[in-house]
């Protein structure tokens, strides 16, 4: 793994900060380290009260393997790939290569696989957020 990855931080809420900042119910600015020991799931953010509906995770996908097979339902997602390469399979469409630095995009109601097509862990971040 390279360096940088270890480094790699994103920016959400922390609930325990609301009463500080004096506004009880609305999420904070706040910085999250990622779990670089991760070795297949680590949850970033949890949805409400850490956010207004986006929740993400960091996945490690050993070579071969897959997610396996889920729908967006009334969500948005993206995949951010760190590392590895990969696929995003469509159910009935398209098939999205990814390699490190590509982010998918999957729209609401979309049933999709994330699959693992390098000889090396696939490690990316997913963030969904509750479509309008």
């Amino acid at each position: 793994m390279r360096p940088t990855l270890l480094a790699l931080q994103l920016l959400v809420v922390l609930p325990g900060a609301l009463a500080a900042q004096g506004l009880p119910g609305r999420p904070v600015p706040h910085v999250v380290q990622l779990d670089a020991a991760a070795s297949e799931y680590a949850r970033v953010l949890g949805g409400p009260p850490e956010t207004v509906t986006m929740r993400s995770g960091q996945v490690i996908l050993a070579p071969g393997a897959a997610v396996g097979e889920h729908s967006t339902e009334g969500y948005e997602e993206v995949v951010i790939v760190l590392a590895g390469s990969g696929e995003v399979r469509v159910a009935g469409g398209a098939t999205l290569s990814l390699v490190p630095g590509s982010v998918a995009y999957c729209p609401p109601q979309t049933t999709h696989d994330v699959v693992n097509t390098g000889a090396v862990p696939l490690r990316y971040l997913y963030v969904v957020a509750r479509a309008p």
